[in-house]
C-alpha cells in the first residue's frame, strides 16, 4: 500500500525558455566581425567569381541565414569587406607623435611608419580585387577612391598639425590652418601615392618594403624645401 507521502504529487519541472533569432547586442558585433574576416579569407583566395556563402558560412562557422540576414547577397558581402577593411582601416589608424631632434626626423619617422603599415599584404591584395571588379561595381570603385583619399587627408592634416605645432614650420603658410589641407594632400601625394601605386602593380612586397626608409628620406627634405620656399599653394 503507497503511503500518503508517495501519493503527493511531484513539482513540475520548470520549463526552460530556448531564444532563437538574432544574437544579443553584445555578441552580434563578434558575429558580424567573425562574418566579414571569413569572407575576405575566402574572396582573397577565390576571387569574387570563385567565392561562395557556402564557404564563407563554413569558414566563418556561421549558418547561411545568419550571412543572408546580415548582407543581402555576395555582392553586399564583397562590399562591406572592402568598404571595412580598407576605408575603416583608414580612420583608425593611429600613430604616436615620433620624437626626434629636428620636424625632419620626425616627419621621416612618421611617414615610415604610415608606409609600413598601409602597404600590408592582405590589404594590398583586397584592393587589387577591389580594382579588378571595378567594372562590375562602379559605385564601389568611385566611393571608395574618393573617400579613401578623403580620410588619408584627413589623417595628413592630423600628423602635420601635431608635429608642427612646436616647430618654426608652424609660422609658415604652408602649416597656416586653412593651408594645410592642401599641404598635406602634398605630403601624400609625393611620399606615399607612389608607393601605394608601385605595391598594387609589383607582386614582390617584400622588396617593396625594404625600400620605405630610404625613398622616405629622399622625399621629406624635399616637401620640407618646397614648404619653406613657398612652392605649397
Amino acid at each position: 500500500m503507497k503511503t500518503s507521502s508517495a501519493l503527493r504529487k511531484k513539482p513540475a519541472l520548470k520549463r526552460v525558455k530556448v531564444r532563437f533569432g538574432r544574437p544579443p547586442k553584445e555578441l552580434a558585433g563578434e558575429v558580424d566581425a567573425r562574418i566579414l574576416n571569413a569572407a575576405r579569407k575566402v574572396f582573397l583566395e577565390r576571387g569574387l567569381e570563385g567565392a561562395s556563402i557556402d564557404e564563407i558560412a563554413e569558414v566563418a562557422r556561421s549558418g547561411k541565414p545568419t550571412i543572408y540576414a546580415r548582407f543581402r547577397d555576395k555582392r553586399a558581402l564583397f562590399t562591406a569587406v572592402v568598404t571595412r577593411d580598407i576605408l575603416s582601416r583608414i580612420a583608425e589608424f593611429k600613430v604616436e607623435v615620433p620624437t626626434g631632434a629636428t620636424i625632419e626626423a620626425r616627419l621621416i619617422s612618421a611617414a615610415s611608419t604610415l608606409l609600413h603599415w598601409g602597404l600590408d599584404g592582405e590589404r594590398i591584395a583586397l584592393m587589387r580585387l577591389a580594382i579588378a571588379e571595378a567594372r562590375r561595381f562602379p559605385d564601389l570603385a568611385s566611393t571608395v577612391g574618393r573617400t579613401a583619399r578623403d580620410l588619408s587627408t584627413e589623417l595628413g592634416v592630423r600628423l602635420l598639425g601635431e608635429l608642427t605645432q612646436s616647430d618654426e614650420l608652424r609660422s609658415l603658410p604652408a602649416f597656416a590652418p586653412k593651408q594645410l589641407t592642401t599641404t598635406a594632400r602634398f605630403f601624400l601625394d609625393l611620399i606615399a601615392v607612389p608607393m601605394l601605386f608601385r605595391a598594387l602593380f609589383e607582386a614582390d612586397l617584400k622588396t617593396l618594403d625594404a625600400e620605405i626608409d630610404a625613398h622616405v628620406a629622399r622625399s621629406v627634405p624635399f616637401f620640407l624645401a618646397a614648404c619653406r620656399r613657398g612652392g605649397v599653394s
